[in-house]
């Protein structure tokens, strides 16, 4: 199972450290935050013990509230499940019977100026793309017109060739020759890099490229959602769809289906071309257009005048 440590926590969101400052090298496994309300009052049947706990205005108004001897009791029944850590939103402060409490239990208190619906949307977001299920494909992913294309085919085939011309037409190179997928939700699929080849393109004859030093930062984005999923073919005589709507094929990743076409090389073809009709072809479809159902219409109309 994949964790981060509640030192990155710390370093991404530069929380301030309260308490447990020895206790940072603490795992976090879930990617979403809870606010402890109910617990406070001593329901803990689905006490999600194992996530961040974030105490908002409302938590900390509550346990102030109480008299010595309740704040402790409430107190101690959340502390000694041990979570990874606390989170104080809003920059609350009046904070020592907390601080007390987790240093004596060795667990990090920590505090941010956000609010506490500003802090969790953000820290969940992480959370959710740090802890991802993830898997690694050979291939190159770009951001074309705003849709993230994961372009793949045999070793050789020209797929890095094919990303430096979408590049030079203004398109985004996201990762070349692995490429990181990430599954953020039961129909979402993050294309990403693995951190050593962020930014550079390999291309046979040349070398390798760092195309933002080269292009500059418009010619790179460090991740983009994957709508559709293009492979690349050697050309075979006779086998290109001519339908004018092709019957719609998919690839599946971890479960989720995207999308997929296939497209035979041969020289002269303009394939950046072809992917760049893809992307805005796809787009369309999501509007709810379709070429072929307005042809096919106008086909009818001429028809029917007929």
């Amino acid at each position: 199972m994949k964790s981060i440590s509640v030192k990155q926590l710390v370093q991404e969101f530069k929380l301030e450290v309260l308490a447990g400052g020895d206790e940072l090298d603490r795992t976090i496994k879930k990617a979403r935050t809870h606010r402890p309300g109910l617990e406070f009052i001593g329901y803990f049947d689905f006490f999600p013990m194992e996530r961040v706990q974030i105490l908002g205005k409302k938590e900390i108004n509550f346990l102030k509230q109480q008299n010595i001897e309740e704040r402790k009791e409430r107190i101690d029944h959340v502390v000694s499940y041990h979570p990874p850590c606390f989170i104080v939103t809003s920059n609350q402060e009046g904070l020592t019977y907390l601080t007390k409490f987790c240093q004596e239990e060795n667990i990090p208190l920590l505090r941010t100026a956000d609010t506490a619906v500003d802090f969790i949307a953000k820290v969940d977001n992480y959370l959710t793309r740090k802890l991802a299920t993830e898997i690694a494909v050979h291939g190159v992913c770009l951001n074309v017109s705003g849709i993230g294309v994961l372009i793949r085919g045999e070793s050789g085939v020209g797929k890095s060739e094919l990303a430096h011309t979408l590049i030079g037409r203004g398109h985004r190179l996201v990762s070349d020759d692995i490429v990181i997928l990430k599954k953020v939700s039961h129909k979402t699929i993050l294309g990403t890099h693995n951190d050593i080849n962020r930014e550079f393109l390999a291309l046979r004859s040349v070398g390798l490229l760092n195309v933002v030093r080269m292009y500059g930062r418009k010619a790179f984005q460090d991740e983009s959602r994957i709508s559709l999923d293009i492979e690349l073919t050697k050309w075979e005589k006779d086998a290109l769809n001519n339908d004018l709507e092709p019957k719609t094929d998919y690839e599946e990743y971890m479960g989720v289906q995207v999308p997929r076409i296939e497209i035979q090389l041969q020289p002269g073809r303009d394939v950046a071309g072809l992917v760049e009709a893809a992307a805005n072809n796809w787009y369309l479809q999501q509007q709810g257009y379709k070429a072929s159902t307005e042809f096919m219409e106008r086909v009818q109309w001429e028809e029917g005048d007929d």
